[in-house]
């Protein structure tokens, strides 16, 4: 009986890793994936780089999302695309991508296009920091009350002892000050030096010389392997590309046991955030936070969901995972030290 049943289910693989095959094996569908590893992408920018119809890139992505190498996530009137994770389908489009070559002038010309899209993204969001550097607590509490967040933020993490926090997109550092009574050393990172002055202003004021901050991106921090054991990433991932790699750079940093506390939005159908407020993502569901932590080597601990003061307002998610001592590669290019001053 055992045996029928191993039978079929190496049968149900090999026949996953064939359809897989022949979704692939086309030149088009090969250029989607090798820009689906990279990150996840919107139809209109697969179009703009891809260079063809609209009608043409939608089939050959339904064909991919059916043999179940590609994840399809609609989002209000958009949708976006990413690579499976895990199974033997996400190992044979990793597989598949690996292959190609770097060579390729096709795949280089996407790649061209696809960091002129990255580009612009990037200008316009940090136009946007940049003009509401100085009102930006005011901005994130258009839709929730911060108070009420803040109180249920720090009734999750209790008085557990905090040697070194890291906050993510610290913005004006509103969360280092938060954390002023549980953490005896902090550091944020953030991109935007406007935002960073700020947050410079804040700290001296508030007297708190063992919390400094950095300029640096999120998913490529400059700090060794397991040396925080608190990661806060508080209203962030929703401007980011590929959320998922930014929680897998800060399960690197953290120590064994180390805890993430993650707050954003719960999806929600907002469009106008996009445009206004250079929201990449409409929020998260608690299944696609806790795939991304689950890959990170993260468990997840508990989940809140803070609902909105109004009908007009947004639900607001928050997450604290712990890390479960997954062994990370270490990177190149970061002394022991930490120290990489920038």
């Amino acid at each position: 009986m055992f045996a029928v049943l191993y039978w079929r289910m190496e049968h149900q693989v090999v026949d996953l890793l064939l359809a897989g095959l022949r979704a692939s094996g086309e030149p088009t569908r090969l250029r989607i994936l090798a820009l689906l590893a990279q990150g996840e992408l919107s139809v209109s920018e697969l179009i703009r780089i891809l260079g063809q119809s609209q009608p043409r890139v939608s089939r050959h992505l339904k064909l991919l999302c059916d043999a179940g190498l590609v994840i399809r996530l609609p989002e209000g009137t958009s949708v976006f695309y990413r690579l499976v994770d895990g199974g033997a389908l996400g190992s044979l489009a990793c597989a598949i991508t690996k292959l190609l070559p770097r060579d390729d002038a096709m795949l280089q010309l996407d790649n061209s296009r696809l960091n002129e899209a990255r580009q612009e993204r990037t200008r316009l969001a940090a136009e946007y920091f940049s003009k509401n550097a100085a009102q930006w607590d005011k901005i994130r509490s258009l839709h929730v009350s911060e108070a009420a967040v803040e109180a249920a933020a720090t009734e999750m993490l209790g008085q557990r002892p905090v040697a070194h926090a890291l906050d993510l997109g610290t913005g004006t550092g509103r969360i280092l000050l938060l954390l002023a009574g549980l953490a005896e050393k902090a550091t944020g990172i953030d991109f935007n030096r406007e935002m960073l002055a700020i947050a410079r202003a804040n700290l001296e004021a508030a007297a708190l010389s063992n919390f400094h901050v950095r300029q640096a991106e999120v998913q490529n921090l400059p700090l060794p392997d397991k040396s925080v054991d608190l990661v806060t990433v508080h209203q962030v991932l929703h401007y980011l590309d590929n959320p998922g790699a930014a929680l897998r750079e800060a399960a690197r940093v953290l120590q064994p046991n180390g805890r993430i506390l993650i707050v954003d939005f719960a999806p929600h159908g907002i469009e106008e955030l996009r445009d206004s407020h250079a929201h990449r993502r409409l929020g998260f569901s608690e299944k696609e936070v806790g795939a991304w932590c689950a890959a990170a080597g993260l468990s997840m601990v508990e989940v809140r969901h803070l609902p909105p003061e109004s009908p007009q307002g947004l639900t607001v998610s928050i997450w604290l995972a712990q890390h479960i001592g997954r062994a990370w590669p270490a990177r190149s290019g970061i002394a022991e030290t930490g120290e990489n001053h920038l």
